[in-house]
C-alpha cells in the first residue's frame, strides 16, 4: 500500500484530537494524530502495543503512572495492557504505529476504522 498525503478524512478521537490512518498491513497500522492545545486523552489501556514519534508540539504522557514530558523528536513504546493518557500543552502532531488485532476483537472496542485500530477505553 502507498499513501499520498492529503488533509481530508480525519476523524475525531476525543475533543481536540483527530486522527487518520495513513497506511496499514496485515499486522500493523500507521496513523497521524493532530492534538489541540489543552486537549486530554483520558487514561486508558488496550491489548495492542503502540509506538509513536512526535513531529511537533509538547505533551505530557502518563504511562503506567509515570509522567513523561514529550516534545518534537521524542518517541515512545507503550506495551499492550499498560494504562496511559496524554495532556497536550502545545498543538501537536504525532505519528503512531499500532499492532493490529483480529477484526472480531476490534469490533468490541469503541473505535474501529476499516483495518485500523485506535482504541480509547476510558474505563
Amino acid at each position: 500500500m502507498f499513501y499520498k498525503k492529503d488533509n481530508n478524512n480525519y476523524r475525531k478521537a476525543v475533543d481536540g484530537v483527530t486522527y487518520k490512518t495513513l497506511s496499514y498491513g496485515d499486522k500493523t497500522s500507521l496513523g497521524e494524530f493532530r492534538l489541540e492545545k489543552g486537549s486530554v486523552i483520558p487514561n486508558h489501556k488496550h491489548s495492542h502495543e503502540q509506538t509513536g514519534y512526535m513531529i511537533s508540539g509538547r505533551m505530557t504522557f502518563t504511562i503506567d503512572g509515570e509522567d513523561n514530558n514529550a516534545e518534537a523528536g521524542d518517541s515512545w513504546n507503550i506495551p499492550g495492557n499498560v494504562e496511559h493518557g496524554v495532556i497536550v500543552h502545545e498543538e501537536a502532531v504525532v505519528i503512531e504505529v499500532f499492532f493490529r488485532l483480529e477484526k472480531s476483537i476490534c469490533l468490541k472496542n469503541k473505535f474501529y476504522e476499516k483495518k485500523t485500530v485506535w482504541t480509547m477505553l476510558s474505563s
